[in-house]
């Protein structure tokens, strides 16, 4: 059949009938493989539980070394506001970080309903900033001191007795104590502070408290100076004035009476305390506490360390371990009015002392005596 318009003439019907009017699909291996690879690349690698636990720890620790040193800052900043110390350069080479610092702790009984400047805490602690490490000494209140040089008394008068003499002396009393405690334990004390009663309330309060182990009850009372003592016998978490109730604590008044308690006694005492204070600080809450603690004993503490010293001690100990600071309390024999102390354990806490400053280990030391 011709065509009216000179076109190619229709295809003869094929056996599929109307399916070859239709237009053939394409061959669709090309696509499918193109569209595997894409699959391929597009599916996400799976990441370990512990590869994100990683970088989850990762992040967190970074920013908590930037809330450290933020924190750091302000520490310093506090410490150079609040007047802490000595507004004075440290000599070169004499700062916390570079050499080992030694340190007279004194814990005066001043109340405001019973002011005095005798010393019921007396603690000398050496540090050594290459071991990480510190010897804390504690002597008990009533020892009896026979020194050249110094009138026969209980080593708690000392401070007072220093203290009505500096007018007429020109020297403060922190420095004659120095010099004095550096002459009974054969070394050389480079710092002393002195807290009173209500410095060390304020301390426990800021830091929540301290957790410890009342051995036996507890009771005093004395309306006068308005101390009352009444802790039972148990684990306890005691607050600024338990606490301070707990390192006082002597003898009993109370009816029932509860047993008495010796100057070694409460010495060990006051090392379970601070040793619960170390915790306490160490503790996120606790580091993030501290300025507030600074302004809490900035009435009622007393010290000759300079400012930028103040700093150094921050930097180079605020995380000291527990495990790392050797607590000596030195014991004698009771006979009133003094305690007479026992010539080995004196021998052995300045061994102890002299051998934190060289920089010998506690357990090497410890394995020696």
């Amino acid at each position: 059949m011709n065509t009216s318009k000179g076109g190619l003439p229709p295809r003869k019907n094929s056996p599929q009938g109307s399916t070859n009017n239709r237009q053939q699909p394409r061959s669709t291996a090309p696509a499918t493989t193109k569209k595997s690879t894409a699959s391929k690349k597009k599916k996400p690698k799976k990441r370990s539980f512990f590869f994100r636990l990683m970088r989850l720890l990762l992040v967190i620790l970074l920013i908590a070394v930037l809330a450290a040193l933020g924190y750091a800052g302000y520490l310093y900043w506090k410490v150079d506001r609040g007047g802490f110390g000595v507004d004075q350069p440290v000599q070169a080479g004499q700062s916390a970080s570079e050499k080992p610092l030694t340190l007279l702790l004194l814990g005066t009984d001043n109340r405001p309903k019973h002011p005095s400047n005798l010393t019921d805490v007396i603690m000398v602690a050496a540090l050594n900033p290459e071991t990480k490490s510190a010897t804390v000494v504690s002597l008990p209140r009533d020892t009896y001191i026979e020194l050249s040089g110094y009138k026969k008394s209980k080593i708690n008068a000392f401070y007072s007795r220093f203290k009505g003499k500096e007018k007429t002396s020109g020297i403060l009393a922190e420095d004659e104590m120095k010099k004095m405690m550096g002459k009974y334990l054969d070394i050389e004390v480079d710092y002393t502070t002195v807290l009173d009663f209500q410095g060390f309330r304020d301390i426990v309060d800021e830091f929540g408290g301290v957790d410890v182990n009342i051995s036996a009850n507890m009771c005093y009372t004395d309306s006068v100076d308005g101390t009352d003592i009444n802790l039972k016998k148990g684990q306890a978490q005691l607050n600024g004035d338990k606490a301070l109730d707990y390192v006082r604590y002597r003898k009993s008044n109370c009816k029932p009476a509860t047993k008495p308690s010796d100057d070694f006694e409460r010495n060990k005492r006051q090392n379970e305390v601070l040793n619960s204070l170390i915790s306490q600080m160490q503790s996120l809450g606790g580091v993030l506490k501290i300025g507030r603690v600074l302004d809490a004993v900035d009435d009622n503490l007393e010290s000759d360390i300079e400012n930028a010293q103040i700093k150094s001690l921050i930097a180079t100990y605020w995380d000291i371990s527990k495990e790392n600071v050797e607590y000596v309390p030195v014991t004698g024999t009771w006979r009133s009015p003094y305690v007479y102390i026992n010539d080995k354990e004196l021998e052995a806490a300045k061994k102890s002392l002299q051998d934190r400053i060289s920089g010998v280990s506690a357990s090497v030391a410890a394995g020696s005596r």
